[in-house]
This record gives structure tokens, C-alpha cells and sequence, in this order.
């Protein structure tokens, strides 16, 4: 739908909307980009303060795809008026203790009264010009990092269900909860050729965003890609979102599949995501210093997933 609308050009306007990228960056000075980005969905877990924060995390995501730094925030609320505003307060709440955590500003909002509540925001950061990291530079050779483990979409379906282990669900909030802040400054002090983060799309949705950016094909191991405890067990039980399915019909047109590869597996790699962790393509040469970079800023579930290729018959290959 978006190519039907008229293009946007600046010599300043350094990424847009052709790559389909995280986030927008538009250069002000030689030395200064600012860094453009909004996202808001309904409450995923029962808890509002949780799903502030979680939102909140979400939101930020996509600047620290770019490898840039989230400076301010503007709340998006739409909420029913007939709803408890002690919910409401609870979810702002949340929000403001992880853009606190973040070093972020929440300078304002909007708020609309809605039969289903929803939040998000539409955040603003900084980069130098020049330095912003795009989905649309993988090169063939480079390795494909993944610093979370998939599975959420699947967990918080379980949860809505009321089918989850608390454990479990306290799990998957926790991981989307955490910041990709680090995993960003260490994926900009070694060096990466692309990056996306992880959401809606799922894992190989990103990944097809990327490689279809770049011209490259992709190549993934799926016993290294690392699953949030339980969701194996949930999606053998026939669990998962509508939306991580739609992922999988799009997926299935671009992707060869090893006949050992489940369903359960598909499901799994196309699991739609929130606040979901990075996906870097990094050279093999710089892949061991970015593990290291990763592993003493405390991001020490990050795995190697697999490898950028020549573009194929098939965009992406899945193996065992």
C-alpha cells in the first residue's frame, strides 16, 4: 500500500521509507541525526504496568535498531472513558519507569477515547550522521546474530488463554521487558554491516525485510535459534497467534524448507513478536569481538542463527 503513496525526498532525509527499515533518520548538522519512530498495540499481558513497560521497550526498540540513542518520547493512548483511570495510571506508570531506565524524556502525548485501549509512542532520537545502521547493508559471508530468544507471541497467546505457567509468562515478560540498549552499543563499537529488531513480522519476516534489502539471500540453523522456556511445549499443544500464522503464509513464498523441518517449527520461526531482541549481520572477521561486546554488557543470550548467502531459488533456507 505504501508505494501507491507519493515518494518523500531530502538530500537530508537519510533513511526512508523504501527500505522498509526500523526507523526514519533525517539529518539536521554534520554532526547530528535525528533518529523517527512510532508503535502502539492493545495490552498483551493482563498486568497495565507491565504492559507499559513492555510497550515502552517496544517503542525504543527501533531506534536502538538503528543504532542510535532514544533522547524523547510523546505518549499515544487510546482508552475507553468508561474504563478505571487507575488502569490507565498503571500503564503510564510502567512506561515512565523503563523510559526513566532508558534515560529518556517523556515530553508529552495524545489521548483518544477507544473501545479497546491501546499505547505505544512515537519516539525521537540522536546519531551521527553517517553511522545509522540499516536492515539493507548485509553482505554475503556475514554472520546473522540474534540477541533474545523467540517465543512471546506464542506465551502471551497461552496467557490470554489463561493455558500459560505463571513461570512461563513471567519469563516471556521479562524478556520484553529488557532494553536493546545494549545490545546496540555493542553493535556499534565493533561494527555491524545491517541490523532489524525482532516484532510483528516474526524472526524470519525481519530477516526477509533484510535480505530483500540487501539482494542477499539468508541461510538459519533452527537448533541454534534460542526459544523462551515453554513456548516448544505451547506450540506443540496448537498455540500460537493468528498473526504469527499470516507470518508463515507470507514466509512460505520466499523460503526453502528442510523436509525435517516441522510445523511446530515454522510456527515457531514466525512467531510475531513484541519488543523482540536484535537481528545483526556482521562480518565473520568482527563476529568475535561482537560476541565479546555482547557478553560484557550483559546480553549473554545472544546466538549465532545463522549466515548471510547469495541470493537462491529461495530467499531464505531453513535447516535442522
Amino acid at each position: 500500500m505504501l508505494r501507491q503513496l507519493p515518494a518523500f525526498e531530502s538530500p537530508d532525509l537519510l533513511v526512508g521509507t523504501e527500505t522498509g527499515d526500523d526507523a526514519a533518520v533525517y539529518r539536521v548538522s554534520g554532526d547530528l541525526a535525528l533518529v523517527l519512530t512510532v508503535d502502539f498495540f492493545p495490552p498483551i499481558v493482563d498486568d497495565p504496568w507491565h504492559f507499559g513497560a513492555i510497550a515502552a521497550a517496544n517503542s525504543f526498540s527501533d531506534v536502538y535498531a538503528m543504532g542510535g540513542r532514544p533522547i524523547l518520547a510523546l505518549n499515544m493512548v487510546c482508552f475507553p472513558v468508561g474504563l478505571s483511570l487507575d488502569i490507565l495510571g498503571e500503564i503510564l506508570k510502567g512506561a515512565a519507569a523503563k523510559a526513566q531506565e532508558a534515560g529518556v524524556l517523556i515530553v508529552g502525548g495524545h489521548t483518544i477515547d477507544d473501545q479497546d485501549p491501546k499505547y505505544g509512542m512515537a519516539v525521537t532520537g540522536f546519531i551521527e550522521p553517517g553511522r545509522q545502521v540499516t536492515n539493507a547493508s548485509a553482505r554475503v559471508g556475514d554472520r546473522l546474530v540474534l540477541t533474545k530468544p523467540l517465543g512471546t507471541g506464542i506465551i502471551t497467546t497461552a496467557g490470554k488463554a489463561g493455558v500459560a505457567e505463571p513461570a512461563i509468562l513471567s519469563r516471556a515478560i521479562q524478556v520484553m521487558s529488557a532494553l536493546n540498549r545494549a545490545s546496540s552499543e555493542a553493535m556499534m563499537e565493533v561494527g555491524v554491516n545491517a541490523c532489524t529488531d525482532v516484532t510483528g513480522f516474526g524472526f524470519l519476516g525481519h530477516l526477509r525485510g533484510m535480505v530483500e534489502a540487501s539482494g542477499v539471500g539468508a541461510r538459519v540453523h533452527f537448533s541454534r535459534v534460542p526459544l523462551i522456556e515453554g513456548t516448544w511445549e505451547l506450540v506443540e499443544r496448537g498455540i500460537a497467534p493468528g498473526g504469527t500464522r499470516r507470518n508463515l503464509e507470507s514466509v512460505d513464498k520466499v523460503a526453502w524448507w528442510d523436509p525435517s523441518i516441522s510445523q511446530e517449527a515454522k510456527l515457531v520461526l514466525c512467531d510475531a513478536q513484541t519488543s523482540g531482541g536484535l537481528l545483526m549481520s556482521v562480518s565473520s572477521e568482527k563476529l568475535p569481538q561482537l560476541m565479546k561486546a555482547l557478553s560484557q554488557r550483559g546480553v549473554r543470550e545472544a546466538v549465532i542463527v545463522g549466515e548471510i548467502v547469495e541470493r537462491g531459488a529461495s530467499e531464505i533456507e531453513v535447516l535442522p
